[in-house]
């Protein structure tokens, strides 16, 4: 067994969760090998005594990623991983930590990988696509969520959502996110969304502020197609963000298609630990 490991060098400054864990796989007979998840600053002093792999070349031939870090840092990793059809086990060394199967401190538990003593998880992932005057300009993929939003000067947007083609609702506000419900615990919960519980299957529209009492969440169906058309922007301010990537930059006539994704992330367990647990954990006990 092969297991690639993504330490994120900012969290895990000296190593210490990475070397923890890696002697611990060694011990249980499993192969690992160290990549980066990012390019880090040219100022970021990497330790000498450490070999990276480039992660691209290392997932080919991987079993598994192990990666460390807040949401994002998984986000990011899984992402990579989900393209190679490989399973992720997440380790917490952030704050919150919705996606991670285990926190720092339960290191110990890695040796189960040895014996099979995990089990596979699915999670939904959506297909973003951008079309400026019939062509795309960009398209992508969430775990997590799609973010539409204003910029920082306190204008409003205007927006259409529909769903199949047929008009749900418009409004005014600060902007809409649709999410998986992995996503449900993230930037949705608190626009007012809903917590969804993570291995169902539904594509949840949550608006951002909106200046209406009638633009709602909406659940639905994973089947649907969710298209989202950009009206009055003030200055040309609206944006798209995917899974908290990169902004995108949208204009008055743009439209947004997000639909179900064919790729879906696969997620370690180790232990049995049930998502009300989970929020109860990370909500309430902190």
């Amino acid at each position: 067994m092969k297991v690639v490991m993504t330490p994120n060098p900012y969290r895990d400054r000296n190593f210490k969760y990475a070397d923890q864990a890696q002697e611990i796989l060694r011990a249980a007979g499993i192969e690992t090998r160290l990549c980066l998840p990012f390019g880090v600053d040219k100022n970021f002093e990497l330790p000498r005594d450490k070999v990276f792999y480039n992660l691209s070349e290392e997932l080919k031939g991987a079993d598994m990623l192990l990666c460390f870090g807040g949401d994002g840092t998984i986000l990011h990793s899984s992402k990579a991983a989900t393209f190679h059809n490989i399973p992720v086990l997440a380790v917490n060394i952030g704050t919150m930590g919705f996606m991670a199967e285990l926190e720092a401190g339960e290191l110990n538990l890695l040796s189960r990988l040895a014996t099979g003593q995990y089990t596979i998880e699915k999670r939904m992932m959506l297909s973003v696509d951008v079309h400026h005057e019939g062509q795309m300009i960009y398209n992508d993929t969430a775990l997590n969520d799609v973010a539409i939003t204003k910029g920082a000067v306190a204008r409003v947007i205007q927006m259409d959502v529909l769903c199949d083609g047929v008009l749900a609702y418009s409004f005014a506000g600060d902007g809409v996110l649709v999410c998986t419900p992995t996503g449900s615990t993230a930037y949705s919960l608190s626009a007012g969304g809903p917590l969804v519980e993570p291995t169902a299957r539904n594509i949840i529209v949550t608006p951002i502020c909106a200046h209406t009492v009638q633009a709602r969440p909406f659940v639905m169906s994973k089947d649907r197609e969710i298209t989202i058309r950009i009206g009055k922007t003030g200055r040309k301010n609206a944006f798209l963000s995917t899974d908290g990537g990169k902004a995108v930059r949208l204009n008055l006539g743009d439209v947004v298609r997000v639909r179900r994704s064919r790729h879906e992330t696969r997620l370690v367990r180790i232990k049995r630990t049930s998502f009300f647990e989970i929020i109860n954990n990370k909500f309430f006990d902190r």
